[in-house]
C-alpha cells in the first residue's frame, strides 16, 4: 500500500513538510531500539463535516505513553488536535487514518532521551481487517509481562510482538492472532481488544494484561447504553472455544466479527449476535448519525 506521494504533507516539529523530504535520523533511539510512542486515530466524513473520533482521549494517551517510558512530551494537545485537522485539510482528506509518532533524537546509549520529535501523518485507509468475518488462531506468542514492560502504553518497540504473532497467523491461513498472557489466559489480539458473547452476555478480559483500548471503552459504554450485560473477567482458551460469538475492537479495525478461532466455528450467526448490534451502533456513533453525547 502506498501511504504518500510527492504531494503528501506531514506535520513535523511545528511545520507542514512533504513526506518524501522529511528525512530520518539514522542515529536515533527510535530507529535502533524502538524507543518511541505513537497513536492511531480516525477521521470520519459526517454530516457535520470531517470529525476526528475522540481526539482528546487519543492525544492524552499519547502523552501518557511517553510519560510511561520517560520520553519528553512538550506539546499542547489542543494545538496538536488543531494541527491534525489542518493536516487533513491540506491533504484534502475527509476520512482518514491518522498516525502521530513521538520519536527520539540521536542517542546510542540505553538511557532516556532528553529530546523528542513529533510527526503526524494521515492517509486514506479502510478497516484494517476488512469488513468480512475473520478467522483467528490462538498464538504461541504471549503478550509481554506487565512487570517487565509498561504494556498499557502504546510504545513502538512492543509491536514486534504483534508483528510476529500476526505474521505467524497469516502463514497458517488465519487473518489475526489471539495472544495469551503469562498465565495462559487469552488477553487480546495482536492490536485489538477481544469480546465474546455467551448466553446473551458479553465478556472481555480485564485491564492489567491487555492494552486499554479507547474503542474498547466505547464498546463497554455501548453495551451499557443498549442494556447488554458486560462482564470483565479473565478468559481461558476453553471459554473462547465455547463462546456463542466473538468480535474484536480497535481504532484501525473498528468492530469486526470473528467467524472462527482455530478450527472452532462459532454457532451463532453474526447478524443475530449482540456484537452485530454493537457494530451498527458504533458505526452510527463515529459517523454522528445519532446523539453523540449519549455514551461519551
Amino acid at each position: 500500500m502506498q501511504y504518500y506521494n510527492q504531494e503528501t504533507l506531514i506535520y513535523l516539529n511545528g511545520q507542514f513538510v512533504k513526506a518524501n523530504n522529511a528525512g530520518v535520523d539514522l542515529f536515533g533511539q527510535s530507529l535502533h531500539y524502538g524507543y518511541g510512542a505513537f497513536e492511531g486515530l480516525r477521521a470520519y466524513s459526517t454530516h457535520n463535516g470531517t470529525r476526528i473520533f475522540k481526539a482528546e482521549e487519543h492525544f492524552e494517551r499519547l502523552q501518557q505513553s511517553c510519560k510511561a517510558i520517560g520520553l519528553p512530551y512538550s506539546w499542547d494537545n489542543r494545538e496538536l488536535i488543531e494541527k491534525t485537522y489542518e493536516l487533513l485539510e491540506v491533504n484534502n482528506l475527509r476520512a482518514a487514518y491518522i498516525r502521530p509518532l513521538i520519536y527520539s533524537g540521536s542517542n546510542m546509549h540505553l538511557t532516556a532521551s532528553d529530546h523528542a520529535n513529533i510527526m503526524i501523518a494521515a492517509w486514506e485507509w479502510g478497516p484494517y481487517l476488512g469488513q468480512n468475518l475473520i478467522k483467528v488462531n490462538i498464538s504461541k506468542i504471549e503478550r509481554p509481562n506487565p512487570k517487565s514492560f509498561p504494556t498499557s502504553a502504546k510504545v513502538s518497540g512492543q509491536y514486534i510482538n504483534s508483528i510476529l504473532a500476526t505474521s505467524d497467523a497469516i502463514q497458517k491461513g488465519f487473518d489475526e492472532a489471539l495472544l495469551t498472557d503469562q498465565d495462559g489466559f487469552v488477553a487480546q489480539a495482536s492490536s485489538e481488544n477481544l469480546f465474546i458473547e455467551k448466553d446473551f452476555k458479553i465478556y472481555t478480559p480485564p485491564l492489567g494484561n491487555i492494552f486499554p483500548g479507547i474503542t474498547r471503552e466505547t464498546v463497554i459504554a455501548i453495551c451499557k447504553s443498549l442494556g447488554f450485560e458486560i462482564i470483565e473477567k479473565r478468559l481461558s482458551v476453553k471459554d473462547i472455544y465455547e463462546a456463542d460469538s466473538a468480535f474484536l475492537s480497535g481504532t484501525a479495525a473498528g468492530i469486526i466479527g470473528i467467524k472462527q478461532v482455530d478450527n472452532v466455528v462459532f454457532p451463532e450467526e453474526w447478524e443475530d449476535s449482540i456484537g452485530s448490534s454493537i457494530q451498527r451502533k458504533y458505526k452510527n456513533l463515529v459517523l454522528e448519525q445519532e446523539n453523540y453525547e449519549v455514551i461519551i
